[in-house]
Parts: C-alpha cells; structure tokens; sequence
C-alpha cells in the first residue's frame, strides 16, 4: 500500500499558517493525531473480503425490511472502490430505482467542501486561517465584540465560534433568511469567548462563502465546481434545489406511509439556503472520488499537507462520546476538525461526518492509517441504515460483531399485510 503523508510541522512551514488553527482548551495527552502523521498499515486482505460480505448481507436484510426507502453506498480501500450497492428507490411512487449515478442531498457532509475550498484558496493566497472576520465581513458582529474582533476563518470552520449550538436553526427552518440571520448574531449571548469551546453552527459556518466571495469575487458554488467538483470528476454533483431537481435520475426525500411502506414529498429549500453548510447535491458514484481524495488519493487536488490541517483534531466534543450506542461502546475522543470530526475509534483514529435535512441522511468515515472507509447516501430518516456504517467499521478493524443496526434482531409482528411495495430489490457489485 502506498504511503503518502507529510508531517503537519513541516505542512505548517511550508505556509499554511498552521499556528492560527487555536485548539480550544482540551486535555492535549487525548488527541487522536493529526490524519498526516499516522503511520500507514495495510489491513488484511481475507478481512476485508469477509467484511464485504457480511456488508452485502446486511444491506439484503435492511432492503428485506424496508429499513428505508432508497440508499446507495460504497467501500474505498487505497484509492480502489471495491464494494458498491444501491438498494430501494429514488421515488417510491414510480418506482424509479436508486442507481450509482442517483443524486442525493448532502445535508452537512456540504461542510467538508466549503473547508476544502477554502484551503486551497488559502494555498493560493487568496486568504489566510488567521484572518479576522472583522477585517473581511463589515456586518459580522457578536454580542461579546471583544471575541468577535478576535474570530478567524478557521474558528467559524471549526465550529468554534463561542455561539450556542445551532444557533438560529429554528428560524432558518420558519423561512427567515440566511441575510437577515446572520447579521443578528450579536443578539446572541455567547456560550464562551471564541476560539475556546464548541458550537455547531449551520448559519455561521455559511459566512465562509462570504469571505470566499470578498477575497475572490466569486461566487462560493462556483469556486467549489471550479477547484473541487470538475477536477475530482463529480460529474453529477451541483449546489441547491433546482439543481438536484434537473439531475436525470434524484432521490426524492421519503417519510413512512402506512404498513412500512415510504411516501414521496417535496425536497425543502430550507437548509440550501445555506450552501456552505449543506447545499451540495452528489451520487455516490462522486462521493466515492471525494472519499478517495480525502484519504490522499488526489495529491493534485488536496494535497497532503492541506489535508493533514482539514482534519488535524481542534475542539473538543465530548458529547459526541454518548451520542449513539456505537458511539459509547467504541470512541475514547472525539474532536471537531476543520468540517470533518476527528474520533479515536477503539483506538484508530477515524475521520467522520454525518448529516441530516428533511428526508434525507448521509454519513462519511474513513480510517487514515488504513486509508480505507466508507460513504453511504440514504433518501428516509430511518435510523436502521446508519448502524451499518460502524457495523463495517468493526468488521474491518477485527473487532467483536454487534449488530448496531438491528438488522439481525428479530422483526416486530406485523398488524397486517404492507399494501405499499417494498423497495427495490438491491443492486450491488464490487469494482476494482
């Protein structure tokens, strides 16, 4: 397996102003290392065969139980896609099937493009980690002005702003503007001054596009389709609703309808409205080139020494540790990075990322040291599928198997025969 790593020191020097990435107060002997100064490891060929398997499995079982109506995955280990699967349907109404090429929302796995694209522009020297918002945006203003005069690029993308979580989510999703939201932010108190906790922000994070576009003149989505999508060969992904709606095949968000079946509804422009945040459309046919560039796989694209600032671990999280079961049986730490989470999954470090908007669920996890991991899409808010992920994880990692999923427990007695269909048959195969 080929190693390909810089060491963050020398990233630092070579001008990425490493120094201006502050880590908020944390017990430094806990931080899972920096995803470049991780020594490669090949994991074992007969391993990984027999946890494709058990994968394929479980998704047969999840498509067996209607666990969601359409989802489409894919395994990457060094640079090679060696598992792909999509299952159920895009629209369960007409049943048009969910295809490799399908697109579906991103929901906050969008985070990790706006960080990207903004290292390279700071690579070309477009802008800096360090440079204060104050001195880029005239409107942004905080309650505590004194934090706010001290707030960086980075700190508004590493979720480490001193604002409370979330903040004005709520009235993003009651039709209020992301103009109109962004510039009260000093209405807010603050949780803490910046740079010294953890917030997750939807709203804020977005004032990136912002910047990009004072530092640039040009607009964020274009930087993005410039820099990220036409270079790594994305060829379907796109930013907002119209776009997704005028892909040639698009997952419709889903809820349940009666007797397990799954009803089709309108996407919500809500999260859109916030690009940085959540705005990227893609098939999983394009999260697996975006999966495979994340682990170093397109030096010409992210280089090493950019990737290893994206994901070196910032703020503390811990309630990340208690989140879900998977998470309270496996992670010892879990930091926010730079639009990715950096956990120590029974002690490997694994980079991860996971999103929600209406209909729509989506998660990313990869384990540098093996540069192998994981991308699945799914068009529901069912739960069941996102077991799966840390299912694989286990299997790869040769840990004991538990079934995080509940795919393999027995299934709830049914009142009556399902009138609505079940979804589509899987469809899968292994690409080398």
């Amino acid at each position: 397996m080929p190693f390909r790593h810089l060491p963050l020191a020398f990233a630092c020097a070579i001008g990425l102003a490493c120094t201006s990435l502050r880590a908020a107060p944390a017990d430094a002997g806990k931080l899972p290392p920096a995803s470049a100064r991780i020594a490669a490891a090949e994991l074992p060929a007969a391993r990984v065969q027999a946890t494709l398997a058990d994968y394929r499995r479980w998704l047969d079982e999840l498509a067996a139980r209607n666990g969601t109506a359409g989802l489409a995955t894919a395994v990457v280990v060094d640079d090679k896609v060696v598992f792909e699967h999509t299952l159920g349907y895009a629209d369960a109404a007409t049943e048009a099937p969910v295809t490799p090429t399908t697109v579906f929302r991103l929901a906050s796995l969008s985070k990790a493009f706006a960080t990207a694209v903004t290292g390279i522009m700071v690579d070309d020297g477009k802008l800096r980690w360090d440079m204060k918002l104050v001195d880029v945006l005239p409107y942004f203003k905080l309650k505590d002005m004194q934090s706010a005069d001290q707030a960086t690029v980075a700190d508004i993308l590493g979720q480490r702003l001193g604002l409370p979580h979330n903040t004005y989510d709520k009235l993003l999703e009651g039709d209020e503007s992301y103009q109109e939201l962004v510039r009260k932010l000093d209405e807010v108190d603050n949780t803490c001054a910046v740079g010294q906790c953890y917030g997750y922000q939807n709203v804020a994070f977005s004032m990136i596009g912002d910047v990009l576009f004072a530092r640039t003149g040009n607009f964020f989505s274009r930087l993005v389709g410039q820099y990220l999508f036409h270079p790594l060969d994305m060829q379907t992904a796109s930013y907002g609703r119209t776009a997704l709606e005028s892909s040639q095949s698009w997952a419709r968000p889903h809820r349940p309808g009666k007797d397990h079946g799954w009803v089709p509804f309108e996407p919500s422009e809500t999260y859109y409205r916030v690009a940085p945040a959540a705005g990227v459309n893609a098939s999983i046919r394009d999260m697996e080139q975006w999966l495979i560039a994340q682990m170093g796989g397109r030096p010409n694209v992210l280089p090493a020494n950019l990737l290893a600032v994206l994901h070196a671990p910032g703020v503390n999280t811990p309630p990340e540790l208690r989140a879900t079961p998977w998470r309270r049986a496996r992670l010892s730490a879990a930091y926010y990075a730079l639009g990715w989470r950096v956990y120590t999954y029974a002690g490997e470090t694994l980079i991860y990322h996971a999103g929600a908007v209406a209909g729509y669920r989506t998660m990313i996890g990869f384990f540098p040291k093996y540069r192998a991991g994981v991308v699945t899409l799914w068009n529901s808010a069912s739960a069941m599928p996102s077991g799966l992920m840390p299912m694989l994880f286990d299997g790869l990692l040769g840990l004991p198997h538990v079934d995080w999923a509940g795919v393999e427990s027995p299934e709830p007695a049914k009142a009556a025969p399902a009138k609505t269909k079940p979804a589509h048959k899987a469809r899968s195969r292994r690409r080398h």
